[in-house]
């Protein structure tokens, strides 16, 4: 009998963007046009599906019905996966959003949840900027002037960005990704992007592309921003060197460098998505072993205790994405693992105040 609980690797989504390029098929492996700008990278999403083993062909979707708890252990398998994480490649300015809250998508777009999202850059050329919050603080009124005569640009808060940067944007926070900026994506999966500005560009049909101004007025968060690129927190746990880079509690990120030697990762229930980065990456669950080509995505099942990853060379770091998670558990880890525990807080309180590990 064929096995249901395997990793199940992912077939992505690639989006064509007008500020998107060709380094998705010709660099990071994707199945595409190489003569088309693409942007985006959709690597575990709802609609994505299996391109492996017995519930090849089915998506995501389709997998939370058949499996329920197994893939999601005590998530609910009646509504969409709840992140989706992307690789974005920019050769110019992305329009100029803002996100809603959760409240806010339930009253008013009638939508579960709104969008808190997180990005951990690849790569950046010199003097790539992302756009974070407002130079100083503002108001409702000048935001809606600013629009209007398209002066906008002047009280966006631009910062400097370098590669393995963690920016952190939740939602509320006026962000933007600047030209020749290469990131990962870590987001709640929802379409609610309000486009406030957009450098007053024409669109491929030759007008200004849609705006949502009032949606994006009521959310705005309208003072003067402040973050920057995170603190992260490097470990040994598990026979691996990890790095914590996201603990929020719609999603734990880490960066993780798998060895030669197989190493386990405890899915403490909850479904994992691993991503790997520049080599292969070996992953077996419940005796089925996956090799992922550099930049492949796989999901792996809750019902799983244990997944087990391995180098097929020397090195194999990739990115992984725990969805809703128990926010202690890291703490917890990085205390056994020797960190001390006022740093421990300093990571926690970037996103929703301290957890103590005692």
């Amino acid at each position: 009998m064929e096995t249901t609980i395997y990793p199940y690797v992912l077939d992505p989504k690639l989006a064509p963007a007008i500020w998107g390029g060709n380094e998705l098929v010709t660099e990071f492996g994707k199945r595409g046009d190489p003569n088309a700008k693409l942007g985006e990278s959709w690597e575990c999403w709802d609609a994505n599906a299996v391109i492996d083993g017995a519930l090849a062909k089915s998506t995501v979707a389709e997998l939370r019905g058949k499996l329920g708890p197994k893939l999601l252990g005590d998530l609910d398998p009646a509504r969409i996966f709840p992140v989706l994480t992307k690789i974005i490649t920019a050769h110019d300015w992305l329009s100029v959003q803002v996100h809603p809250d959760d409240a806010y998508a339930q009253r008013v777009e009638h939508q579960p949840n709104g969008k808190t999202e997180c990005w951990y850059v690849f790569s950046a050329e010199p003097n790539a900027e992302l756009v974070l919050g407002w130079s100083r603080d503002t108001s409702r009124e000048e935001y809606e002037r600013r629009v209007a005569d398209g002066t906008l640009g002047d009280i966006l808060r631009r910062i400097p960005v370098k590669a393995g940067d963690t920016i952190y944007i939740p939602a509320g926070m006026v962000h933007a990704i600047g030209a020749g900026v290469v990131l990962f994506e870590t987001q709640q999966a929802s379409d609610l992007t309000y486009r406030m500005f957009d450098w007053n560009r024409i669109g491929a049909d030759g007008k200004p592309r849609e705006l949502h101004v009032q949606k994006a007025a009521d959310v705005l968060d309208y003072r003067q921003g402040t973050a920057g690129a995170l603190l992260q927190v490097p470990y040994f746990f598990e026979g691996m060197e990890r790095t914590a880079l996201i603990a929020d509690p719609r999603f734990v990120v880490e960066r993780i460098a798998a060895g030669p030697e197989p190493a386990s990762l405890a899915t403490n229930g909850r479904p994992l998505i691993l991503m790997s980065l520049d080599a292969q990456l070996e992953v077996t669950c419940d005796d089925v072993t996956v090799t992922l080509e550099p930049y492949q995505t796989t999901l792996v099942a809750a019902s799983c205790p244990w997944c087990t990853v391995r180098s097929p060379g020397e090195c194999s770091p990739f990115m992984m994405v725990t969805p809703p998670a128990d926010r202690e558990l890291l703490p917890v880890r990085l205390l056994a693992a020797g960190v001390e525990q006022s740093t421990i807080d300093r990571f926690m309180e970037q996103f929703s105040g301290p957890v103590r590990a005692d």
